[in-house]
């Protein structure tokens, strides 16, 4: 069996090399780009399915494949099942430079859609369009911070573009109603209303019923306010997202 693979047979698409040191020595397997964090998660359980080629490399661009003895050395076992394992699982995740600038570009593009959906102008209360939201987060110099989702990097996207850009922004607020037994609201009522960040529409008979705009941080607050206190009595309705003024759009 040849150990030296012609080049030409190693050039794969959508490859992660990860790559580990072990007894002095580097070594390296290819992996499909998405499954190699599929797999650290727990998502994908076959193996097969995240190595485009089932051997271990000492340079996969290469094509040179690790010798056995090698192997027996650095990992004191030469079941390769088990060794590749070990890389897949303790290994550095490295991916072609055109490739990663690529995937920041793609995670850059879902915050600043994420944004724009999750803020507004404070002034007309509307969303900016997500070319705006790029600008101004190439303006305050945010940088997408590699192997973190979009979602977890909105926040901080946010709280970077109202201190270091010119672009007036402010989360949007949710409109929200809260409804109660009245003996309930005489214990809750502060509680709730502390919340808010302004009141719509306030009325108590039977029941104590208050329609306001919040943070969308506060949502779980009152939620769990209402659990907690209320015991099933009181209910949480979402009536919008973006707020605006005079508007239900």
């Amino acid at each position: 069996m040849p150990i030296n693979q012609p080049s030409n047979q190693i050039k794969l698409t959508n490859v992660s090399i990860v790559k580990l040191k072990k007894g002095g020595k580097r070594f390296e397997i290819a992996c499909y780009k998405n499954k190699v964090q599929e797999w650290r998660t727990g998502v994908e359980k076959n193996v097969d399915d995240v190595l485009q080629i089932s051997n271990v490399f000492v340079n996969v661009s290469k094509g040179e494949v690790a010798k056995s003895q090698e192997l027996k050395k650095a990992f004191g076992k030469d079941d390769m099942d088990t060794i590749v394992k070990e890389i897949l699982n303790k290994g550095e995740v490295q991916v072609g430079e055109k490739e990663r600038d690529h995937d920041l570009a793609s995670v850059r593009k879902e915050i600043a859609t994420l944004v724009s959906e999750k803020s507004v102008d404070p002034e007309t209360q509307r969303p900016y369009p997500v070319g705006i939201i790029e600008k101004a987060m190439a303006e305050a110099g945010f940088s997408v911070k590699p192997g973190k989702t979009a979602k977890s990097q909105v926040t901080e996207c946010i709280k970077l573009l109202q201190s270091d850009s010119s672009l007036p922004i402010q989360r949007a607020r949710m409109r929200v109603k809260v409804v109660m037994p009245e003996a309930d609201s005489q214990r809750l009522r502060d509680e709730v209303v502390k919340a808010a960040d302004s009141i719509e529409h306030e009325e108590t008979g039977e029941e104590w019923e208050i329609t306001m705009l919040i943070d969308p941080s506060q949502f779980r607050v009152i939620n769990e306010l209402l659990q907690k206190d209320c015991k099933g009595r009181g209910r949480l309705e979402t009536l919008t997202f973006a707020a605006t003024a005079g508007s239900s759009t």
